[in-house]
This record gives C-alpha cells, structure tokens and sequence, in this order.
C-alpha cells in the first residue's frame, strides 16, 4: 500500500496536466502491444510460408505456390507469386526482380503502420510536461505573489515541488515509449530484411531453373 499511496500522491500533486500525459501513455503502450503481435505474427508466418515455398520451387510446383500465396497473408508468399507471375512473361532475372522488390515495397507500408505515432506520442508528453511545469509555475507566483511575506518561501518551494511532478511523469512517459519505438524499428527491419533474403534465394532458384530450361531447349534444337 505503500508504494501504491506514493503513486498515487504523485500524481494528485502533479495537477491537471497530469491526465493528458496518462492519456498519451496508456495510448502509446496500445499501439506498441497492437504492433509488436503484429509483426511477431508476421514473422512467423514468413518463416512458416517460406519453409512450405521453398521446397514447391525446387521442384517447379509453380501453381502449388501461386495457391499458397493466396491463401496466406504472409507477405514473402505475395512477393514470391509477383516473381513468378512476372516470370511467365518475362524471363529475364531483372524482370522477375523487379516485380519481387515491388511485392517487399507494399509489405513494408503494413509492417510499418502506426510505429512512427509512438515517437510523436513521446514528443507529446515530454511537452505537456514542460507545459505542465510552466502553468504551474505561473500559478505559483502568481499565488506567492497575494501570500503573506512570512509564507512565501515555503508556499513557493511547495508549488515549484508541484509543478515539477509534471515534468517528471511526461519524462517518465516519453522514455518507454521512445525505446518500445526503437525496438519495434529494429523488429521491422528485421522483417524486411528477412524478405529481401527470401527473395533473393528465391529468384536464385528461379534464375537457375530458366537458364536451365533455356540450355535444354537449345540441345534439342541441335
């Protein structure tokens, strides 16, 4: 009960700022826990969906990977499927490439969504803690200033005590958040770099196969 009273005095004697600063941090934390299943589910879909991609491409099961990609939402499946699908027109490794890079671009905007508001978020309640400070502030001069000459001082380092909670719990909130945004960054990339990986694996096989097709096609035209 003890560290629960301290809590709690806290944030009484912080005023009125104290509750926008909680808001911002309660909303911080949703977004953080929202995105870190997301990408947490993301991952392992990729690394389920490219277990089951890979050994279709060695064996050429074309159509058996095109039926997987759409019926998952793992973004290496979508990125595979562009490959191939741009292989039946094209060939060329630059080609198939292309169209694999343009499955990781529309990837990214997903696994990225929401993970830049928790900077924002941050910034936010490290400002409405100095703007705390400084209402308080204001306030408590403004009330030493009508006091009684013998009350001032004490009266005075009791606001300022205050006003400083403000600053206090907008730090407290923005530094969380700050490190849950690095670390979902990293998360991120992690991903992306995952795909990019994929990929490039992928279109070796690919790549390896058509020059293949192409070697066998010319020894039967000889």
């Amino acid at each position: 009960m003890g560290f629960f009273d301290t809590v709690l005095g806290f944030f009484k004697n912080g005023g009125h700022f104290m509750y926008p600063i909680g808001f911002v941090l309660i909303i911080g934390l949703a977004v953080a826990i929202e995105r870190w299943l997301v990408l947490t589910a993301a991952k392992a879909a990729n690394r389920k969906a490219f277990d089951r991609i890979l050994p279709m491409l060695q064996k050429k099961n074309y159509a058996g990977v095109i039926e997987l990609a759409r019926s998952t939402k793992a973004p290496v499946g979508r990125m595979v499927a562009s490959g191939l699908a741009r292989m039946q027109h094209s060939p060329r490794r630059d080609d198939i490439e292309y169209a694999m890079e343009e499955g990781v671009l529309e990837a990214v905007p997903r696994l990225e969504k929401r993970t830049a508001y928790l900077a924002t978020l941050a910034n936010i309640a490290t400002l409405l803690g100095l703007l705390g400070t400084i209402m308080g502030l204001i306030a408590a001069f403004t009330a030493v200033a009508e006091a009684d000459p013998s009350e001032k001082a004490t009266l005075l380092s009791q606001s300022i005590s205050v006003a400083m909670n403000t600053t206090a719990f907008g730090l407290m909130a923005a530094i969380p958040l700050l490190l849950l945004h690095t670390t979902l960054q990293n998360k991120t990339t992690e991903i992306v770099d995952s795909l990019e990986m994929a990929g490039v694996k992928c279109l070796n096989i690919l790549s390896a196969q058509t020059l293949s097709s192409r070697t066998r096609s010319g020894d039967s035209s000889k």
